[in-house]
């Protein structure tokens, strides 16, 4: 059974950063895509960064290329979200997701983490 535990949401400044984490197990997910959906009050869900485990490629949401940055620690089965200058329109609940057919399917995938709240407010 997938489970994927998110971790290191919180209230942060505009400006600011937060790091998210997703510790994933029971599967093996060398040919899956793995990343973040958000999900904001009154707004569509957005996949906002996805990592291929099998060669390491990235997408980003144009909303944040070059604030952004996810990452795998395949030794611990965790994809890490790091967020820097994070801005009021960041706020969101963010979900980790796995999915075998690729990263813009992300959010149609059946392998759910609980959600973090990302509050960016001064």
């Amino acid at each position: 059974q997938v489970q994927l535990v998110e971790s290191g949401g919180g209230l942060v400044q505009p400006g600011g950063s937060l790091r998210l984490s997703c510790a994933a197990s029971g599967h093996t997910f060398t040919n899956y895509h793995m990343g973040w959906v958000r999900q904001a009050p009154g707004k569509e869900r957005e996949v906002v960064s996805c990592i291929d485990v099998s060669d390491g490629s990235t997408y980003y949401a144009d909303s944040v290329k070059g604030r952004f940055t996810i990452s795998l620690d395949d030794a611990e089965n965790t994809v890490h979200l790091q967020m820097n200058s994070l801005k009021s329109e960041d706020t969101a609940v963010y979900y980790c997701a796995a999915d075998p057919r690729g990263c813009l399917e992300l959010d149609l995938s059946d392998h759910w983490g609980q959600g973090t709240q990302v509050t960016v407010s001064s």
